[in-house]
């Protein structure tokens, strides 16, 4: 009789909704957050038992609290190397890449309508040049019209993967950049004013006359902030897009990548945009093997079903020759 009491019990419960459905918590990189939250909801509705919940707090901050097992996995756009995996015991695998672009706000000036080089970018945000019609920019851009304002940068104030992927290109486009200030998630930048995540700067931007950061694209195509032109590796000027973003990508050699994480930024090719980065998750090798399992449920329906909202978001989802490799290596 308790036998059967027992059982009928549990299902008034169940059909209640009173028993605790399975919770996946993540947080960490900025620069995924709308793919990240759009897949949340839709694995959520799909799964039927599984909700998924992604905090967007930054890179570095994300890396924390997979360390100290406070989330279920973690995004960073600042891949950590395999000897920090080691130490932390965590695994790693790409998820998604997109564009880091400069976004401006200089009046009579559309989007794309501004031309720079790596050099004069980097000196932009070293404070060397510091008004829109100065000589280096206006010789750049021949027939546009530049007023002679002063150049306000803005930059990220946390710690943040998209700091990283800018910096990195930097570091590629100025010896002095690279030897004076380097690449990271946090740099000691020479001038410019902070924002919070990628939103802030674009919200900073958007408000300040005269002024330039940068932003993972999606954050630059939903603020209507204008983006530039820049000079690729093969010396041609690229518009950021889908299919830069996509030619960036095209040669990275992900089988024999320590950690599974690839560098693509200033990567050759006619219709390579520059700065190109890609976005990853973390996930503890101790983790409980149910936590694993549904884990491998949900980035399993990413891979799978979360192309279409991706490239809607002007992110490019991974090849499906990189998601076997991944397959292979962390869910086999």
């Amino acid at each position: 009789m308790k036998k059967i009491f027992a059982i009928g019990l549990a299902g008034i419960l169940s059909a209640a909704g009173l028993f605790a459905e399975q919770v996946l918590n993540g947080a960490g990189a900025s620069f995924p957050a709308p793919v990240y939250q759009a897949w949340s909801y839709g694995y959520t509705q799909a799964s039927g038992g599984v909700r998924v919940n992604y905090q967007s707090m930054g890179s570095g901050a994300g890396i924390n609290q997979i360390k100290s097992g406070t989330v279920d996995f973690a995004g960073t756009d600042s891949p950590l190397s395999s000897e920090e995996l080691a130490e932390a015991g965590l695994l790693q695998f790409p998820m998604l890449m997109g564009g880091v672009t400069p976004v401006v706000n200089i009046p009579g000036v559309k989007s794309n309508e501004l031309k720079l080089t790596p050099e004069v970018l980097a000196d932009i945000f070293m404070g060397k040049i510091s008004r829109w019609n100065a000589p280096e920019i206006a010789a750049l851009n021949p027939g546009l019209k530049l007023p002679p304002l002063k150049i306000t940068v803005v930059r990220r104030g946390d710690a943040a993967g998209t700091t990283f992927i800018f910096t990195d290109y930097l570091c590629k486009a100025s010896s002095e950049w690279a030897e004076k200030i380097g690449s990271g998630t946090t740099v000691d930048w020479p001038v410019g004013i902070g924002g919070q995540k990628n939103p802030g700067v674009c919200n900073n931007v958007r408000k300040i006359r005269g002024s330039i950061g940068y932003a993972e694209y999606t954050y630059a195509v939903e603020s209507k902030l204008a983006t530039v032109q820049l000079m690729n590796h093969d010396g041609i000027y690229v518009k950021p897009d889908l299919d830069s973003f996509s030619a960036a990508a095209a040669n990275a050699d992900w089988a024999n990548a320590p950690g599974l994480s690839v560098n693509l930024n200033n990567q050759p090719g006619e219709n390579s945009w520059p700065i190109t980065g890609v976005t990853y998750i973390l996930l503890r090798k101790d983790c409980a093997p149910e936590v694993f399992a549904a884990l491998k449920g949900y980035f399993h329906w990413c891979f799978e079903s979360g192309a279409v909202s991706a490239y809607k978001l002007n992110y490019v989802a991974l090849p499906a020759s990189v998601v076997e490799i991944v397959n292979q290596k962390i869910f086999k």
